[in-house]
């Protein structure tokens, strides 16, 4: 064996680098050329032979495995891959799926007896009993759906016995006992068996597996909620909140706004047991010993001395405290102490009538109706108010009275009228209904009569601030200023902020031609309600009378500004900005009142004449032609078309000319055949008001003041005429500008109208209201 081993020669240590430069010839590819054998070898084919192995050992000058070269044998490798055994692939063929093995053995059969199949069942069927109870629950039945969470706890129960049987308890399923326990809670809780549903809470807390005491115990708190438990309800939600993480917030924010309402119900308890306790308290008062018991002169003699004695006096002004209290209580609590105020009022009359106030729950009926009146549901109030009418006087006149008012406001005055007598009969000594009879009797102008039934309302309550503002209304219709503003002032000097006093009183100082004092008296109404566009406007107006421009230009722009629909408003306003010259200021305004009376052709003419006015006849031209298609037989707006296209050179001239011809001719007949007719009728109809037609056929609305449709014309000389005119021709139609050169501001004393026919024929201080 060792003569197979060879050592390593030993070399000159002092030549290290022998043998780097041996070099092995046939690597020589230099020499190919002249290599007679290699040259055979390419022309034949030899050269495409496999080596042998001689050959090849020769030519790529490596040893053979297993050959001895030099001495020395070649080491031994392998042939092929490791694992690779090439005699079990000879005669096999391709079979990746092992086909050729024959087809699969079949499954094993399962059981349907084993443990693990019966509890696999039983879990199924628990899951679907628990699902059958919440859909029953969803669809509203109830009753069902305990039945189906009882059914699902009492095979939970069997499932957890079998499966502790066959593995080991930590196997249990907890999810599917926690959805069991917690949905036969529930249910529980909706079927109001609310001891079952806490008992079945507190064993899902016993058991420390389940994670979500949080939940069960917010749940513990809705049913002592319910149960009117307020100080449990409370702790179990303040438990629930300490096991709640503060990662969950939404259910954190839940769990406090139910503590809040537990408060809140708590202090309707509360507030509930004070009102109770309120009408337990005895008065100890006595009423039968001031009823005479016998004929005896010496007994009545006493009790007349007694009647009115300081005792008395003292027992009454004691028991009128006692209901004051006992009426403000129940106002107070009854719209909180239930769901709606009227369950509260009919738990406060309920508990009225089972005391020694009887009397009063009537008058918590009264209240009951007034605060339907509040929210206006008059339906409710009247059908508690007819219900009232059949009791006693006091009740009675009470309930009239407050039906009278109803009737008043729907402006229904007979029927109003009739409950006023109804309420005056009953008790005549009715403020109020004093007051409501008067209103009746002022609405029929009566103004004598209704000024008495005030002053008998003032005689039975001096402090009835409903008749004595009446009563100044009345004096004001009649025309006795004097004793109105004697009465706004007492009123004022009781209602020291009451804007619709402070009004009155300057209304009638402009009344009596006194401005200074209204404005001074408006400006305190406007210190109370600095928003109100009727107010700013008031003062606009009575500024302007008294000549302060300014300050009424402030005042009318901030009504405007608060109240940008008063026509009256935007026409002073746009005639101020005409006074000043500023034409594109007053455009913006005439604009507005085109769009908030859009059949007035008059807004339309004075926004084409500031734009002629500001030279911007192009625009005017436009404004015209615009008014002409919405209005083609206005007379004034042919004229001004006719006279502008003249001045600006434009074919149109003659158009509009024959047309304006054409109309005037109409015009004319109309006239004609209206004074023909009135002559024919001999007076016996009366003056019509107004012509029969406008000039331009429309139909415009008709204002509060009424609107005049005359047909009076007149030309203005050529020399006031607003700019040079570009052509001598003559024309037949005459032209009146809506915008003379002397233009005089107008006062706001009357407020007069603009109206059409003034529009056509006067100059601008008589179209814009004095």
């Amino acid at each position: 064996m060792m003569q197979n081993v060879h050592l390593a020669p030993e070399t000159d240590e002092d030549d290290l680098y022998s043998g780097y430069n041996d070099y092995n010839p046939i690597y020589d590819i230099e020499e190919l050329e002249n290599d007679a054998a290699f040259q055979q070898a390419v022309r034949t084919s030899h050269g495409r032979r496999p080596p042998s192995k001689t050959s090849l050992a020769s030519s790529i000058g490596r040893p053979m495995t297993g050959a001895i070269q030099d001495g020395v044998t070649r080491p031994m490798t392998a042939v092929r891959a490791a694992g690779f055994t090439k005699a079990s692939l000879r005669g096999s063929a391709f079979d990746p799926l092992s086909q050729s093995r024959g087809p699969t053995p079949p499954l094993e059969a399962k059981k349907k007896d084993s443990p693990e199949e019966k509890i696999k069942q039983l879990e199924k069927e628990v899951n679907e009993l628990v699902e059958e109870s919440c859909v029953a629950n969803s669809c509203g039945d109830l009753k069902l759906a305990l039945e189906k969470a009882k059914h699902a706890g009492r095979k939970e129960r069997v499932l957890v016995r079998q499966r502790e049987q066959v593995t080991t308890p930590e196997n249990i399923n907890l999810d599917l006992t926690y959805s069991v326990l917690f949905n036969l809670a529930s249910q529980y809780s909706v079927n109001e068996m609310y001891a079952e549903a806490l008992n079945t809470y507190q064993v899902m807390l016993k058991n420390n597996m389940f994670s979500n005491a949080g939940i069960l115990k917010m749940n513990m708190g809705n049913i002592y909620l319910k149960q009117r438990n307020y100080s449990k309800a409370i702790k179990f939600y303040r438990m629930a909140l300490d096991r709640v993480p503060s990662v969950n917030k939404q259910m954190r924010i839940k769990i406090m706004q139910n503590i809040g309402v537990t408060f809140i119900q708590a202090d309707r308890e509360k507030m509930k047991k004070a009102f109770q306790k309120l009408i337990a308290v005895p008065l100890e008062i006595d009423e039968d010993k001031y009823i005479s018991p016998s004929d005896d002169p010496h007994t009545n003699l006493v009790t007349e001395a007694i009647k009115n004695d300081h005792l008395r006096q003292m027992e009454r002004e004691r028991k009128a405290m006692a209901e004051k209290y006992i009426m403000t209580s129940a106002k107070l609590i009854a719209p909180v102490i239930e769901t709606s105020f009227a369950a509260g009022y009919d738990w406060c009359v309920e508990v009225v009538k089972a005391s020694q106030y009887v009397e009063l729950a009537n008058d918590l009926e009264i209240n009951k109706a007034v605060t339907y009146l509040r929210q206006k549901d008059y339906n409710q109030a009247v059908e508690i108010l007819k219900m009232l009418e059949k009791k006693d006087s006091r009740v009675k006149s009470a309930a009239a009275t407050n039906l009278s008012a109803l009737y008043y406001m729907g402006k229904d005055f007979a029927q109003a009228s009739s409950y006023a007598d109804i309420a005056v009969n009953s008790d005549r000594y009715n403020p109020a209904a004093l007051t409501n009879k008067g209103n009746t009797v002022f609405a029929n102008g009566d103004y004598e009569k209704a000024a008495e039934f005030y002053k008998e309302a003032l005689r039975n309550d001096s402090s009835c601030t409903e008749a004595l503002y009446n009563i100044g209304l009345t004096y004001e219709k009649l025309n006795r200023l004097d004793e109105a503003l004697d009465c706004f002032l007492k009123l004022h000097a009781i209602l020291r902020n009451s804007a619709e006093v402070l009004y009155q009183i300057a209304n009638i100082y402009e009344l009596m031609e006194n401005p200074s004092q209204a404005i001074e008296w408006l400006m305190q109404v406007v210190s109370v309600i600095p928003t109100d566009p009727q107010v700013l406007s008031k003062l606009g107006e009575l500024y302007d009378r008294e000549g302060d421009k300014s300050q009424a230009f402030q005042y009318y722009y901030e009504s405007y500004r608060y109240f940008p629909c008063n026509i009256e408003v935007i026409e002073w306003l746009g005639a101020y900005y005409i006074d000043t010259q500023f034409w594109e200021k007053a455009i913006q305004y005439f604009e507005r009142a085109s769009l908030i009376q859009p059949t007035q052709v008059k807004w339309q003419l004075m926004v084409a004449s500031c734009f002629r006015r500001s030279g911007n006849y192009q625009k005017a031209l436009d404004t015209y032609k615009d008014t002409h298609r919405k209005f083609p037989e206005n007379v004034e707006c042919l004229r001004f078309l006719v006279r502008l296209c003249t001045d600006l050179g434009l074919k149109d001239a003659q158009e509009y000319a024959i047309k304006l011809k054409r109309l005037e001719k109409m015009k004319e007949i109309r006239e004609q055949r209206i004074k023909s007719g009135r002559d024919g009728s001999g007076g016996s109809h009366g003056k019509r008001e107004g012509s029969a037609s406008s000039d331009s056929g429309q139909n415009y609305s008709a204002s509060s003041k009424g609107e005049r449709l005359s047909a009076r014309l007149r030309a203005l000389p050529g020399t006031n005429e607003p700019y040079e005119s570009s052509s001598n021709k003559e024309i037949d139609a005459s032209y009146v500008d809506p915008l003379g050169p002397e233009i005089e501001r107008p006062k706001t004393a009357a407020k007069k109208k603009i109206d059409e026919d003034d529009f056509a024929d006067e100059e601008l201080d008589d179209l814009l209201p004095e």
